[in-house]
This record gives C-alpha cells, structure tokens and sequence, in this order.
C-alpha cells in the first residue's frame, strides 16, 4: 500500500478515499504524471482556493477560464452504484464536459441507468452542449441534471440554440443556488486539518448573481 501510495504524484488529494472501492477507481484512474501538460486532472476534493475562485457566480468572469466539474453518477443495475469526484480542464485541452464522457462514463451500458448531476462553475461551450445533446439523443438510458455556477456567453445566438438543444434532449439544466454552492462546499471542497467542519460562507452578491441568471436562463430556454 505505501509503496502504491508513493507513486501518485506528491499534492494527493487528502488521504485516503472514504471507501476501498473508491481507492480502486482512484488507483485505475491514469496518474498525473503520465499526462500531457494541460491535461484533465481528477481527484477526490478541489482546494478551496480553485472553488472560492472558480465557482463565484459572478457576471465578468474574468480569469475563469477553466471549467470546474462535480459530479456524481449513480448508476441503476442490479443494485445502484454511486461514485462522484471532480475534473477541471485547461482549456488548451478538453473540457471538463468531454473528459467526462471520455474518461468517467465512456459507454453506457444498455441494460442499466444512469443518473449524472454536474455541478459546474460555468454552463458548457457549444461545443461541449452539443456533444451533451448527441450523447443524450444516443443513450436514452442516460439522465444528466447541470447545475452551473454561471452562464458562459449567453448572449450569443448559437450559445443560446445549443442550451436549447441541450433542453429538448432531456438535460436539465439549472443555475446553482446558495444551498447548491454549499453542497459542493461540503461533498467536493477539501478541508483544511483541524477544520472539520468549516461552514460554507457565502459571497456577498450570491443571491442577486444566481437571480440574475436564473432569469437570463428562463428567457433563453
């Protein structure tokens, strides 16, 4: 085991994971190391730096220019299975949206369901919306809940079909609440030591920034 643990890179995210099937996944997930620069990089927990930055739901974004990914995915066979994590993206590579088709769901498996809910700092590129639109067209076994932090370029025409499209292929989207943030906070955001249960604060203009796009969002869709 501290022989395994050695290998994964030196700011492993903290400690061990809640459970061992969860140390599994971790282990087959490819280490970071063996990546290209600007590649995808999954963990357990986002520094709460990344996440007060990433996630602030604030209009002029910018700086923000990566896409922060939470997610969790319960998958309905037999017996449900549910895993969650994080991906954040440099945008010089894929997405986040994409490597979580490429790498945390590739395929779905006919005979079972899948539930996802993303929570997103930001709402998906056209590019990124409209491979969510094929991807949920394909696999009608497929459930996919985004919540996002902010709108990205709503006000662009094709922005706005490709959100639409999104909508009529069964991908429910929604702009984060104060509690939603919060949630995050609590299952996705690394504690410091000795913080156990350091409380969510909310930024001042939470509540008037996720009006304001919650209203641009109803108008577009």
């Amino acid at each position: 085991k501290m022989a395994e643990k050695q290998e994964e890179p030196s700011n492993t995210q903290n400690g061990e994971p809640d459970n061992a099937e969860e140390g599994e996944e971790k282990k087959k997930k490819v280490k970071r190391e063996d990546l290209p620069p600007f590649e995808i990089v999954t963990g357990e927990r986002l520094p709460a730096i990344f996440f007060k930055f990433q996630f602030r739901n604030v209009e002029y974004s910018s700086g923000r220019n990566k896409t922060f990914l939470c997610y969790v995915l319960e998958t309905q066979g037999r017996e449900s299975v549910t895993s969650r994590g994080y991906l954040e993206d440099e945008h010089a590579a894929a997405h986040a949206e994409m490597a979580f088709f490429n790498t945390i769901l590739p395929k779905c498996e006919s005979s079972l369901r899948y539930n996802v809910t993303w929570f997103v700092s930001s709402s998906p590129c056209v590019t990124c919306a409209d491979r969510i639109t094929e991807t949920l067209k394909k696999n009608k076994n497929l459930r996919l809940t985004i919540m996002v932090g902010r709108l990205f370029m709503w006000e662009e025409p094709e922005m706005q079909a490709a959100l639409k499209n999104m909508k009529s292929a069964g991908c429910k989207l929604r702009i984060m609440k104060p509690q939603d943030f919060e949630y995050v906070w609590q299952n996705f955001v690394e504690q410091e030591e000795g913080e156990e249960a350091k409380a969510f604060v909310p930024w001042e203009d939470i509540q008037e920034n996720f009006h304001y796009y919650e209203e641009k969002l109803a108008e577009i869709l």
